[in-house]
């Protein structure tokens, strides 16, 4: 199997709702208006009232209710928003995928996403871009098990596709890995290599040369929401932390780990808490 074969064709790609391919080129946009970007999506009611419902959740914290898309835009800013449009139309483009978990996927998605985010900020790296980058870095396995179901159905068997090693394993047998295959459909939506060329490096952020901090958060982000979904023991997610990722990054091991309790005082929020509300988005 090619990695080329997976996207090479219009029939096998995902149908992306056209809001969220026009937000999507609004990534290499230099000069388009919030106005423009509200006018798009005040043109899908289904899509402006989840927006709505998402930017009153927990996770926002607003002081006040948002009311239009206007008001979102202003309060949760730009990119956010987008953020938002984004993870709520790949979810809707690859609902009929079968031979996974897919409420499990995502909310392993969303999770990744959030602790992206938050490591992201207390990195003083951006946050939004981390955000992006979690909810997209595991498409590229959605769109394996829509393609080659054979294939991938052998390499479920060996290892769950949430699985740390499972890029590697899809490395040794396909000669590409599911990240790649994210990559891919990134350059064919035409986001920017900025975000692109990032998603590959995700699964073994160390290896890349030069080393991508934002893959290295969006690393750390799917080991927690690894060990959130799978309900993990305390020694399962000490013996499974990328210390190495983290000591690159800087980060101590107090952020998630129970065994730093000593370092309390940096420990990231339950991710429930922190993903209050976002669920809608999974809908």
């Amino acid at each position: 199997m090619e990695l080329k074969s997976l996207v090479d064709q219009p029939n096998k790609l995902p149908t992306v709702p056209k809001v969220v391919q026009q937000l999507i080129e609004s990534f290499n946009s230099e000069d388009i208006s919030a106005t423009e970007i509200a006018h798009l999506i005040a043109s899908d009611p289904a899509l402006s009232a989840k927006l709505l419902r998402l930017a009153n959740s927990a996770y926002f914290h607003v002081s006040r209710t948002v009311g239009t898309v206007d008001d979102a835009l202003r309060m949760l800013g730009f990119v956010m928003v987008r953020n938002l449009v984004l993870g709520n139309g790949m979810v809707a483009a690859f609902k009929n995928t079968k031979g996974m978990e897919l409420q499990q996927f995502w909310r392993y998605s969303l999770y990744t996403a959030c602790t992206a985010r938050w490591l992201a900020h207390q990195g003083g790296d951006n946050g939004d871009a981390a955000f992006t980058l979690g909810m997209m870095h595991g498409i590229g396995q959605l769109q394996l098990h829509a393609v080659a179901a054979a294939e991938v159905a052998l390499l479920d068997k060996q290892l769950n596709v949430l699985d740390a090693g499972r890029a590697e394993l899809e490395n040794e047998k396909l000669g590409f890995h599911f990240a790649d295959v994210s990559a891919e459909l990134a350059k064919i939506w035409n986001f920017p290599e900025a975000l692109s060329g990032v998603l590959k490096d995700i699964p073994a952020p160390l290896a890349a040369t030069p080393f991508d901090r934002m893959a290295g958060w969006v690393h750390l982000g799917a080991w927690r929401a690894r060990a959130e979904v799978w309900d993990q023991s305390d020694e399962d997610q000490t013996a499974s932390y990328p210390a190495a990722v983290a000591k690159r990054l800087g980060v101590d091991a107090g952020w998630a780990l129970a065994s730093a309790k000593d370092h309390a005082d940096k420990a990231m929020p339950p991710l429930k808490e922190l993903t209050a509300g976002l669920d809608a988005m999974l809908e």
